[in-house]
């Protein structure tokens, strides 16, 4: 469980294929205070260190997780979101974030607003899964590359965000284009919602 709250971005510095799965290998701040078997939510996907360095870490992504997210697309340099479980004893400053990415998003378009800044994404609609709770609703939650965020001007496929310079800075926002490929997941709580509906 996450809260969608980011605490930095890893480095990726190596990957290995091997059969259908990848293993990644990341560098960041906190290696040292991690252990085998621990959750990091890497651009909102939920993966377990599966060995470690004095300097890197290392975990492994599964064909399921590839197809569904933009992990099969990274190269050695590149910038992942990084966050570690939550500790459930203090403030739940984002949203709750189940590291389980439902699809991906495009980016469509990026407008500058004199100190921060609104990006458009646009998804794959499904009107079945749209029924599920897969789809954004104004000033409700999402999480894109592991950032919790607030959704504002939603339609059936696009959703806008706006972006603060921190996390700016702090995250790989600052790494976005048109056409960058980013990890989303819809809010579980109007997931479950949406479910108990269909079974009035």
């Amino acid at each position: 469980m996450f809260s969608g709250i980011v605490e930095e971005y890893a480095t990726l510095v190596a990957l290995v294929k091997d059969q259908e799965n990848i293993h990644f290998t990341f560098k960041c701040s906190f290696v040292n205070e991690l252990k085998i078997d621990q959750s990091i939510s890497h651009n909102g996907v939920c993966l377990t260190v599966v060995s470690m360095t004095d300097d890197t870490y290392t975990v492994t992504a599964m064909k399921e997780t590839l197809e569904r997210s933009n992990l099969s697309l990274l190269k050695v340099g590149d910038k992942v979101n990084v966050e570690r479980s939550m500790m459930m004893n203090g403030r739940l400053d984002g949203h709750i974030v189940q590291g389980h990415v439902d699809q991906t998003a495009t980016c469509v378009d990026i407008k500058d607003a004199e100190g921060s800044w609104y990006f458009t994404f646009r998804y794959a609609f499904d009107k079945e899964m749209a029924k599920r709770g897969y789809i954004t609703v104004d000033k409700g939650s999402v999480t894109v590359n592991g950032v919790s965020l607030t959704v504002c001007n939603p339609t059936d496929d696009t959703f806008q965000v706006a972006i603060i310079p921190y996390t700016y800075e702090h995250t790989n926002f600052h790494t976005f284009a048109i056409g960058s490929v980013v990890n989303i997941e819809f809010d579980i709580i109007g997931k479950y919602i949406s479910r108990m509906i269909q079974y009035k």
